[in-house]
């Protein structure tokens, strides 16, 4: 016999558990009634409030279409349905003054006052039927003038029988534009809601004791003492995203009554009801055949031009929020999360959620996430960046190289350069000291133990996140086929092992073959981006000659930074015109493989994209960093590009400050390009519409503001994913480098969340609502890009710095040998020891007025020892101390690393517990609720029944 739920809860009441808010959704009032609202028993007997069930003909007949639909279907359009469109107006049925008055979200007097009047405040009047009670769950937009007719008319009327409600209206702005208004009623929405495992709140409450519950509402007594937080959003400033007590569990038509259906118009979200009609868009026919399905066809062949759900009304108000309240959930994002002036205010998440669907709330909580992580990052890295500043006039090196007034250095070009003086490259010299000095090798550690202890706590972050918005048993499984697949492979069925129903399947020679032809494109591209790096190297060479032999003094004498300048522009130029061409390419590799679900066609398209502009981005770094003047060869022997160009040879100072120039500017210039695509774009094309629409004077509905919005990408979220992975790739391949890339990346981000927060709310369509439960293909890259790191770093610190050649001299050659270390004084002579000797008299004509000797940058013997030119054993050291530390480097930050991730579970120990409790508590709860109803059933009819589960 099983123990009473109302026992085991005797306990004292404790904090409600934390659930995913649908109650609050599904009721979109006042959290101050809430707790009597949830406490009504549920109506599951009440009759619905929309016609469903209908048959095509009393549709048809119900909306006035039937003649439209019988000329459709014979290829021809009805002059009077033409003109029965052309008299109506929907401007007086529209219009803004209703719409103000409509809050969704309300003070309770002003509710109250509403509803008096007799105005529904749960949904706006320009959001429903032209009856003023359906409320409108999608739009389609097609042209009149489109010759798919038949089409189209076979697609509506397929929709109809699936149980949608259908309503035509023209546009007010284009008159050959027509919107069909999609409503789903309750019986269809229970229907597809069971069918999709949608999950739902209970109708009874559960409280979950915890023994931490008393300390931590201790602990909450404390803190409010305490200054507030002012990051923190004011819960009175979203009054709609209160804790509440609600479990969910998947919805069934059968056990509707362990439900709370307190209003059936309010019980699904408005999310919800989208993603329940894009459920059904996707999977209605339009011709006979398997193959002809989805709305995704239809929009391809231009039967339909747009489909989206609507948003809830305007972004603005003529009231204060303050004061007045929202009018709706877009208002309130806009008021409280996309105006510029919250910058530095946490996010509302539950309500991003809510409005944009788990899939977008995931992709901001992890943006904010990695943003708020950045700012220890910035600080380190900004320490380090003064250090060298502060310590830039003291430095050793720095001050030989200023000093050096009578050092003459071999010419930097073959024709038109002359020997020069060491010290004209003094500012040089400091400069490279700003990102290459001692706290170098502390900020590489540093960075590689942060991405791991960010991606070791995103994990925690995320598993509180599913549990928050009720996504822990929503799984891949329960993902439907991609209606491309399922149109492809249709003959082809197989029974799958978890559901055990047929379904189509993808035979592995198949997919093998597909998934060749993929791969030999990718290493294609990839091959492409090469050949553009090569070709902007061999600019750079040509481009040195010029500049050194150019008038102009001032470039003249800076010709190293006029080819590095000129040299980074142009690559950047190429890199963000392939990028064009890699979105198609990887596009169309995508589509070749025929991907199962629509996460596998996200995924793949990610990484494909992720591996095009990360070679894209970072293979001319890649050159400079490890390449740039590793093989110049020496004075007199040089070696020459197809024997025409001498190759490009690092300054004095090192290599390091030509990868600092190379950083900067893209990443610079990458930010701002990439800010200007994403708003400025969108600004410019919306206000040339909204410039049209004024010239109407007309106030337009909802539908046709939307309609006037630029959609989203097509691409999903993954254009926004590939431009932060790409930055974290920067700021931790070759942080070392440059320290201040997290710095200028966390600038960057606490603009991007406010610009994306703009855009999604203001400025895009609304997006359809999709679940996920993590980022995706995204973390697995993100961890790769970990691993790079590190390897990357050790090779700039040992290869492309002075600091081993620095470390080296410091304890063998200079003059603190067996000695106490001191870096100003261990490194004297150490610019000199660096340099080796040429006889310039070798190879061209010099006078008895210039110095016939001159030096160079390596580890060579002098012309007048026994083997000239010859590598010194000084070199020997240097080479074998730089491997020696890649290889300790390594394996002292591996171990460091994989020891944190241990240390950090990927759940929180107190969620674990509290989620396996719950889920006890739920299954008791079903167990009585379902007693209940069973006597409630007795008492009526006078039957008897087993206490048993139907």
């Amino acid at each position: 016999m099983h123990t009473s739920i109302s026992e085991i809860l005797k306990e004292k009441t404790l904090k409600p558990s934390r659930r995913s808010l649908p109650c609050l959704a599904q009721n979109q009032i006042h959290p101050q009634s809430l707790s009597h609202v949830l406490s009504m028993p549920c109506t599951p007997d009440d009759k619905p409030q929309t016609p469903v069930g209908l048959g095509s003909d009393a549709v048809m007949d119900h909306y006035g279409e039937e003649s439209e639909a019988v000329k459709f279907h014979y290829g021809e359009e009805s002059e009077a349905v033409k003109d029965n469109y052309g008299e109506e107006s929907e401007a007086s049925a529209y219009k803004a003054g209703r719409t103000d008055e409509s809050f969704l979200i309300q003070k309770p007097a002003i509710r109250a006052k509403l509803e008096a009047r007799g105005t529904n405040p749960g949904q706006p009047s320009g959001l429903m039927f032209r009856d003023g009670k359906k409320r409108i769950d999608y739009i389609l937009v097609y042209r009149k003038s489109s010759p798919l007719v038949e089409k189209r008319v076979t697609f509506e009327r397929n929709l109809r029988a699936e149980g949608l409600m259908l309503e035509k209206v023209p546009s007010l702005t284009d008159t050959d534009i027509l919107f069909v208004k999609i409503h789903v009623p309750w019986d269809t929405l229970c229907k597809y809601a069971e069918q999709m495992n949608i999950r739902m709140p209970f109708r009874k409450k559960m409280y979950f004791t915890d023994w931490k519950s008393k300390v931590m509402g201790r602990c909450r007594q404390i803190k409010s003492w305490l200054p507030s937080n002012p990051m923190k959003l004011d819960k009175e400033a979203l009054p709609d995203l209160e804790e509440t007590d609600c479990y969910t569990a998947p919805f069934s038509r059968a056990r509707m009554h362990h439900f709370t259906i307190n209003n059936r118009q309010t019980f699904f979200s408005n999310s919800t009801r989208s993603r329940i009609v894009h459920h059904v868009l996707q999977r209605t026919k339009y011709e006979d055949g398997k193959s002809k399905m989805g709305i995704n066809r239809l929009l391809g062949n231009g039967t339909y031009e747009a489909a989206f759900p609507p948003h809830e009304g305007g972004y603005r108000s003529r009231h204060p929020i303050n004061t007045h309240g929202a009018q709706n959930h877009r208002h309130l994002l806009y008021e409280r999360w996309a105006r510029w002036g919250m910058w530095y205010k946490y996010q509302p998440l539950d309500l991003i959620r809510r409005y944009f669907g788990e899939k977008i709330g995931l992709y901001f909580a992890w943006l904010g996430w990695y943003t708020g992580m950045l700012i220890p990052a910035a600080l380190v890295g900004l320490f380090v960046f003064l250090y060298g500043l502060l310590t830039m006039d003291t430095s050793q090196v720095s001050k030989e190289i200023c000093e050096a007034n009578t050092t003459i250095m071999c010419p930097m070009c073959e024709q038109n350069c002359k020997p020069w003086k060491l010290s004209d490259s003094c500012v040089y010299a400091k400069v490279t000291h700003l990102f290459d000095n001692g706290g170098t090798v502390f900020f590489a550690i540093f960075m590689a133990i942060w991405a791991t202890v960010f991606l070791e706590f995103w994990k925690r972050r995320r598993a509180e996140l599913t549990y928050d918005w009720d996504l822990i048993d929503w799984e891949e499984e329960e993902e439907n086929l991609r209606p491309q697949f399922e149109a492809k492979y249709s003959r082809l069925e197989r029974v799958n092992h978890i559901s055990g129903k047929p379904e189509p399947f993808q035979p592995f020679t198949d997919k093998l073959s597909r998934l060749m032809i993929s791969v030999s494109g990718i290493f294609f591209m990839i091959s492409l981006v090469l050949t553009a790096v090569f070709a902007v190297v061999v600019f750079r060479l040509i481009a040195m000659e010029k500049f050194a032999s150019i008038d102009w003094e001032f470039v003249k004498k800076n010709w190293q930074f006029a080819t590095s300048g000129t040299g980074v522009c142009i690559n950047f130029m190429i890199i963000m015109s392939l990028n064009v061409v890699y979105e198609k390419v990887a596009y169309l590799l995508t589509n070749l493989e025929h991907p199962r679900t629509e996460s596998e066609w996200e995924n793949s398209f990610a990484l494909k994209m992720f591996l095009f502009q990360f070679v894209n981005l970072n293979s001319s770094t890649f050159y400079i960093a490890f390449f740039l003047g590793r093989f110049a060869g020496r004075p007199g022997k040089y070696n020459k590009l197809f024997n025409r160009w001498r190759l490009e040879e690092c300054h004095p100072s090192g290599c390091l400050i030509d990868l600092c120039l190379q950083m900067g500017v893209i990443m610079v210039l990458k930010q701002i390009w990439n800010n200007f695509m994403e708003l400025g774009y969108p600004l410019l094309q919306n206000w040339w519409s909204r410039r049209k629409m004024k010239q109407t004077e007309i106030q337009l509905p909802q539908w046709d503001k939307d309609w006037n919005l630029q959609p989203m990408n097509a691409h999903g979220l993954v254009d926004e994913y590939l431009e932060m992975v790409l930055q974290f790739g920067f700021i931790t391949i070759f942080v070392a480098a440059f320290p201040l890339a997290p710095l200028l990346a966390l600038l960057n981000n606490v603009i991007e969340i406010r610009l994306d927060a703009y855009k999604f709310v203001t400025q895009w369509r609304r997006p359809m609502p999709a679940r996920a439960t993590d980022i995706g293909i995204w973390h697995g890259i993100l961890e790769g890009i970990g691993v790079l790191s590190v390897i990357t770093n050790a090779f700039v610190i040992a290869i492309t710095s002075d600091y081993i050649p620095r470390f080296v001299y410091a304890f063998k050659y200079g003059p603190c040998v067996d000695k106490r270390y001191r870096q100003d004084e261990c490194l004297r002579g150490y610019m000199n020891s660096s340099l080796s000797v040429f006889d310039m008299g070798e190879r061209w004509n010099v006078s008895e007025e210039q110095s016939r000797y001159c030096r160079y940058r390596d580890y060579r013997a002098s012309p007048w020892s026994p083997v000239p030119y010859d590598f010194t054993l000084q070199f020997w050291h240097v080479l074998a101390a730089r491997l020696a530390f890649i290889i300790v480097f390594e394996h002292l930050v591996f171990g460091v690393k994989s020891f944190i991730a241990y240390l950090i579970p990927d759940m929180p120990k107190s969620l674990c517990d509290r989620m396996r409790r719950e889920k006890y508590l739920t299954q008791e709860m079903m167990y009585e609720a379902e007693l209940e109803h069973l006597q409630e059933e007795k008492k009526k009819n006078g039957r008897r029944y087993h206490h048993e589960w139907p």
